[in-house]
């Protein structure tokens, strides 16, 4: 049962697209104060009043149970379980994503109380949002809106897994990009021509590690300018990209949300003619520093601006591009001019003066403390409808109707094929229209293991397909901390290593060590086409790709606890090492479930498992383990997954590439349940048609013995299925 609340005159954010009548009950679960002259005793931190916190905004107070788990949030910082931190829902640009961080890139306003009692909560409100989840007081979980007029919505199911699936019934089907982005792809801030991206194709094709698309950064503009190509750079740019689609890869742009202030820049004369761009109050359009110098910020809640502004992805489709990441759309703001001003104004005041270390500080922060200010983003405007809104109270809503504008292009300039498209700032709603990343992150085990427990909280907020930069995008990567944490981004469904100029190239080709690297890549491409199978029955289902044990276990005490594993679809448990020096790692299973080690060699497997050689040469050793605590060693090269009882996995031959990969011949890995048998569905479709049917293109697979006990796999389809069953 979902019931609506609203509480004044709230905008249509169109983040639920399932129409629910308001309710007319009082609020369940959660006490609900209009306002308050005074801030709650436990509520003890202060408010940023910049944001429009007040103690005035409506408070929402839920007493917690000891044992109560939280779960939601999206892209935010600390563990899957919320609980014991503040977390301010305001879009914003901050790389360095450690434990005393309020807010990230995403907003998403999604709880789930799992205890005694549990139940969903939607807080649907565009502007920031605090919540105090037991960080003032244990017991207490807070929420306050920066503004009086918001919708809440109240979900009430039998189990976690259902309230999330009715949570993302409401909110509607996430997106689906092309098969082809599932393979492995290749980023850096820094490729500044042709001739770069082309070695960086040429090393890994001889180095035979599979690759299916390397990104231009913001290096192939003109300037920095949004839809322009360097010429110098990258001269004959389609036939550019069309050579590269001849050794199966895929160039991916990045597009930035500020447009360019110039004369004869033909984006920035539309954006102007068409009255497209923010304003200030007085009506001028609002200029900010970014990468191209100054620049307007196209008003993307507005209609029409959207309309004008996914129209100009057309230009670089037009030339054989089929993907985009859309960047800086937080927006974040290097410098305003008022901040400018300003800053100049302290520096005159401070001139001469003898410094003490207050004015010292304060000298220092003139220009240090210039971006991403608050008080900018109060002083521009959208228009909505026939309003003027206050960019500060709809600012979550930016980079979600940025990358709905490029998708509501794409369904008019291809109308048929999925275009890849992913966002870094993003809120609940945009997840119908791209996925994310989880922003510029850092080469620091720390963020292998926030990535980790990012990906459950996205799945619940509807962000499927999403991953985090592999290697880090800051700092410099070791060959070890690469390694780890592709093993455990060859099953995220983004799988992109990427990485900031001025660190050290972190390709997988420049550490030596190539066999351990290849070996890695190969088995992504091995695993392509299960992933891809069960992101899709999750997508079309409105499942969880990545779940905590608690989904599958919610009566074992111990497993709702866990943090550090997790379910991928409905058949195998990761649990990835994530520690430096770690030779392995220890393991707690609800169940019986089936070791399987992908070494990278068969010498390599251990004394006590069965060994077992696949397609392509493909190794595998696999055990049984029984319910309990256990501890595994993994080496630095190798993966090791869980296999659930009765449950199957489904490995092909590597490839160089998504697109030539065989699609028709499998090894099936099975683990008996007591009937000796074991089962699962296997989706797979043309993986580029927008609008897939889940019946025609799922099959079911049944593994059982003959009466000469050999193992066979029973399907609905004709493809090839060598059997193995443990």
């Amino acid at each position: 049962m979902v019931r609506k609340f609203v509480y004044g005159k709230p905008m249509d954010t169109e983040a639920v697209l399932t129409a629910f009548p308001e309710s007319e009950d009082d609020l369940p679960f959660i006490q609900y104060e209009k306002h308050s002259d005074q801030s709650p005793e436990s509520d003890s931190f202060s408010l940023p009043t910049e944001l429009g916190f007040s103690e005035k905004n409506p408070l929402f107070t839920y007493q917690m149970k000891e044992s109560d788990i939280i779960y939601g949030l999206g892209e935010s910082v600390r563990g899957i379980n919320k609980r014991g931190w503040r977390y301010i829902s305001f879009c914003t640009d901050d790389p360095e994503h450690t434990e005393s961080k309020f807010s990230l890139y995403g907003a998403h306003n999604f709880l789930m109380v799992f205890g005694e009692v549990s139940f969903g909560l939607f807080f649907d409100f565009p502007g920031a949002v605090l919540f105090d989840i037991g960080a003032s007081s244990y017991d207490q979980l807070l929420v306050r809106p920066s503004g009086n007029d918001l919708t809440v919505y109240v979900i009430e199911r039998e189990s976690p897994a259902e309230i999330i699936k009715e949570f993302r019934h409401m909110i509607g089907r996430s997106y689906l990009p092309p098969r082809w982005a599932f393979g492995f792809q290749q980023s850096r801030w820094g490729y500044q021509n042709a001739d770069d991206i082309r070695q960086i194709a040429q090393e890994y094709r001889k180095n035979q590690i599979p690759l299916d698309s390397i990104y231009l950064d913001i290096d192939y503009m003109t300037n920095y300018k949004d839809f322009t190509v360097d010429k110098d750079k990258f001269p004959a740019f389609s036939a550019f990209v069309t050579e590269m689609r001849k050794e199966h890869l895929r160039l991916v742009p990045i597009i930035d949300a500020g447009v360019k202030i110039e004369d004869g820049y033909d984006v920035y004369e539309e954006g102007i003619a068409g009255n497209y761009f923010c304003k200030r109050k007085d009506g001028s359009d609002f200029v900010a520093g970014v990468w191209p110098g100054i620049t307007h910020f196209p008003d993307f809640l507005n209609k029409d601006a959207r309309r004008w502004f996914g129209a100009l992805y057309a230009r670089l489709l037009s030339k054989g591009i089929e993907g985009f990441w859309n960047d800086m759309n937080e927006p974040a703001i290097f410098y305003s001019e008022e901040g400018i001003r300003n800053a100049r104004e302290k520096l005159a005041e401070l001139d001469d003066a003898v410094l003490d270390a207050e004015s010292f500080f304060q000298l220092g922060g003139c220009f240090t403390q210039l971006s991403n200010q608050y008080s900018d983003y109060a002083c521009f405007y959208h228009r909505i409808g026939r309003k003027n809104i206050k960019h500060i109270k709809v600012h979550n809503l930016y980079g979600y109707n940025m990358t709905r504008a490029a998708s509501e292009a794409f369904d008019r300039y291809s109308p048929k094929k999925r275009i890849l498209l992913f966002s870094r700032s993003s809120y609940i709603g945009m997840h119908r229209y791209g996925g994310v990343w989880t922003g510029d992150n850092q080469s620091w085990w720390s963020h292998l293991l926030l990535n980790i427990k990012m990906m459950p909280s996205l799945n619940m907020c509807g962000f499927l397909y999403s991953g985090a930069d592999i290697g880090g995008f800051g700092g410099d990567a070791t060959p070890d901390l690469l390694m780890r944490w592709l093993a455990f981004g060859l099953f995220t469904p983004l799988m992109r290593n990427h990485s900031a100029i001025g660190t050290r190239n972190q390709e997988c080709f420049r550490f030596g060590m190539l066999d351990s690297f290849r070996h890695l890549v190969k088995l992504r491409y091995c695993l392509l086409p299960y992933i891809y199978s069960e992101f899709m029955k999750a997508a079309l289902n409105d499942a969880m790709y990545f779940s905590t044990l608690l989904f599958a276990y919610p009566q074992d005490k111990h497993a709702c606890r866990v943090e550090d594993q997790l379910l991928l679809g409905d058949s195998i448990m990761l649990a990835p090492v994530y520690e430096q020096n770690a030779a392995g790692r220890y393991v707690y299973l609800p169940e019986a479930m089936l070791l399987i080690r992908f070494p990278k060699e068969a010498s390599h497997a251990m004394e006590d498992e069965t060994l077992q050689t696949l397609m392509g040469g493909l190794v595998i050793s696999v055990k049984s383990y029984t319910a309990g605590h256990h501890y595994i060693n993994v080496a630095l090269d190798e993966v090791v997954i869980f296999l659930r009882k009765g449950h199957i996995l489904l490995l092909c031959e590597p490839a160089d590439s998504e697109e030539q990969l065989n699609l028709e011949r499998f090894d099936v890995i099975a683990y008996k349940d007591n009937k000796n048998e074991a089962r699962g569905q296997f989706y797979s479709d043309d993986g580029l048609s927008k609008n897939p049917d889940f019946e025609s293109n799922v099959s079911s697979l049944l593994v059982v013995t003959d009466t000469e006990g050999n193992a066979y796999t029973e399907a609905d389809t004709d493809r090839i299925y060598y059997t193995h069953l443990y």
